[in-house]
C-alpha cells in the first residue's frame, strides 16, 4: 500500500498537479465541471471542484466554473439538482444545500486570492441564493432539504444537508461583512439553524427512516462547526469503529463494506475541526492508495470483495483531496475553512438557548 503522510508546510504540489489536472480536463469550454467526461453536474459537486482548482493555482478556471454557475441561476436564485449539456436533467426538484454552496465556494476563493473584486462580482449570485434558501427555513430552524418546480417545500430536512447550509451561511455572512454589508438577517438565521441542529433532533428525519447509518450525518456536524470542541471529540469517539475501516477509510454507510474518498476526506478534515490530528494524518494516508495513473481518485472501493467501486473518478472526488491536502499542510489562506470558524456571533447559541 502506499501511504501518503501529510506534515504542516508541506504541500505536495508534484505530486497532486495530476490531480489538479484531471479536474481541468473533465472541465468543460464553458465553466461547468462534471461528475466526469460526459457525466451530468450538479452545483454542490460542481463546486467542490472548483475549490480544488483554486488549491491548485488555476484561478481563470475556478472562476469560469462560477461564471458558469452565474449564467445557470434561475432568476428566484436557484439552481436545479442536477445538469446535463447545460440542460436540467429533470425539475422535480432544488436541493437547498447545493443551493446554499456557491457561498462556500466564493468565499474560499476570497480567502486563496485575497480578491475582493471576484468576491465583490460574484457576491450578487451569492445573495440571490442565500435568500432564496432562507425562504425555505421552518420556523423551527431547520432548512427543508428541497424545492419542487412549482416552489413548495418538500417539508422535511435532514442534518447533513442543513449542517453544510450552516458552513455556507457563516461564509456568506463573512463575504457580506467583509464588502461592508448588513448580515443581520443572515446571521440570525445561522444562529437558529444553529440552534436546531444542537438541541431538536426531532425536527429533522421526520418523513422517513433517520439517515442516522450514514457517516455524514456523524461527521457533518463537526465539519461544518455545528458542533465543537470536546463535543465533538466525544461523538468522533462514538462512531469511529462504526464508520472507519483500518488502512482503508470511511464507510459511506455503517451496514455496508464500501468506503467512499470523498467522505473519507471529510471526515479528515472534521478530525481536523474535533482537534484529532494524528487520527487526521493517518485517515487522509490511506486514501493515496485510490490514486489512478491519470491523477484522478476512484470514488469508492468494496473492502469485502477487494474491487472498486464504482468504476468513475469523480471530479468533487479529487476537489475534496485537494481540500483535506490543504487543511493537513496549511498551504493556502482557506485551509482552516473547514477546521474552524471565523464568525463571532453577536448573541451566542448559549443565550438562544437559555431563551427556549
Amino acid at each position: 500500500m502506499k501511504n501518503l503522510l501529510l506534515t504542516k508546510g508541506f504541500f505536495p504540489e508534484s505530486l497532486l498537479r495530476p490531480t489538479i489536472n484531471y479536474i481541468l480536463r473533465t472541465q468543460l469550454p464553458n465553466g461547468c465541471i462534471p461528475w466526469f467526461t460526459g457525466g451530468k453536474a450538479d452545483p454542490w459537486d460542481h463546486i467542490e471542484a472548483a475549490m480544488g482548482l483554486t488549491i491548485g493555482g488555476e484561478y481563470a478556471a475556478a472562476q469560469r466554473a462560477y461564471e458558469w454557475l452565474v449564467q445557470e441561476q434561475l432568476d428566484d436564485g436557484s439552481w436545479w439538482a442536477n445538469y446535463l449539456d447545460d440542460q436540467p436533467v429533470d425539475k422535480n426538484h432544488r436541493e437547498t444545500n447545493f443551493i446554499a454552496y456557491i457561498a462556500t465556494g466564493i468565499w474560499h476563493y476570497f480567502l486563496v486570492t485575497n480578491d475582493e473584486h471576484v468576491l465583490r462580482r460574484f457576491f450578487p449570485a451569492v445573495k440571490k441564493a442565500i435568500d432564496f434558501v432562507l425562504h425555505y427555513q421552518s420556523p423551527t430552524g431547520e432548512i427543508y432539504w428541497a424545492v419542487a418546480e412549482d416552489g413548495s417545500a418538500k417539508k422535511d430536512a435532514l442534518v447533513t444537508a442543513s449542517s453544510s447550509i450552516y458552513k455556507s451561511l457563516e461564509c456568506a455572512i463573512l463575504a457580506a461583512e467583509q464588502l461592508g454589508l448588513n448580515a443581520n438577517e443572515w446571521r440570525n438565521a445561522h444562529q437558529k439553524l444553529g440552534h436546531t441542529l444542537r438541541y431538536h433532533p426531532e425536527y429533522f428525519d421526520r418523513t422517513w427512516e433517520p439517515k442516522t447509518r450514514f457517516s455524514m450525518d456523524w461527521f457533518y456536524p463537526i465539519l461544518t462547526g455545528v458542533v465543537e470542541g470536546k463535543a465533538a471529540q466525544q461523538r468522533i469517539e462514538h462512531k469511529w469503529h462504526t464508520f472507519v475501516e483500518n488502512n482503508v477509510g470511511c464507510r459511506c454507510v455503517s451496514d455496508e463494506p464500501w468506503v467512499t474518498v470523498a467522505e473519507s476526506c471529510e471526515l479528515t478534515l472534521a478530525l481536523l475541526a474535533a482537534g484529532e490530528h494524528a487520527k487526521a494524518v493517518n485517515l487522509f494516508s490511506w486514501l493515496h492508495q485510490f490514486m489512478d495513473d491519470d491523477g484522478g481518485y476512484w470514488t469508492g472501493f468494496n473492502f469485502r470483495d477487494q474491487v472498486i467501486w464504482p468504476r468513475e473518478k469523480t471530479t468533487w472526488t479529487t476537489g475534496a483531496i485537494l481540500l483535506a491536502a490543504d487543511a493537513l499542510t496549511e498551504h493556502t489562506g482557506a485551509a482552516r475553512l473547514f477546521i474552524s470558524s471565523s464568525l463571532i456571533n453577536a448573541n451566542t447559541d448559549a443565550q438562544l438557548h437559555t431563551e427556549h
